[in-house]
């Protein structure tokens, strides 16, 4: 970042009538009064939260895009949809402490979803 022309004029000039010779004049930091740091601030957590905001859509929107392929797949492969299912059965029968199952596990196992008439 450079300093206004004028302003380093100004400088040199001034550090000259002394016998002080300045060749470059650079701004190292800058304090903003409370409410500009304030104001400031504020703008650049609106920006990042915008930008999260995007972030956050793009990722459920690819999410819901695969929720979407896989229901297709299981829709045309009756027997993938078996297999998620017996899944979901593992791992709900892994939470549990003790399964107890009526009428024997053929119920159980074939009703869910049937292959074939």
């Amino acid at each position: 970042m450079t300093v206004d022309e004028d302003a380093a004029a100004k400088v040199r000039d001034d550090m000259a009538a002394i016998g002080v010779e300045v060749s470059d004049i650079a701004l190292k930091d800058v304090i903003l009064p409370g409410d500009m740091r304030e104001i400031l601030n504020q703008v650049v957590s609106a920006e990042k939260q915008a930008e999260a905001n995007v972030i956050r859509r793009r990722e459920e929107t690819n999410a819901t895009r695969s929720l979407l392929n896989t229901a297709k797949v299981m829709a045309e492969n009756p027997v993938m949809l078996r297999l998620k299912e017996l899944e979901a059965l593992e791992a709900i029968a892994g939470k549990v402490e003790r399964l107890t199952v009526h009428n024997g596990t053929g119920g159980l196992l074939n009703d869910l979803v049937k292959l074939r008439d």
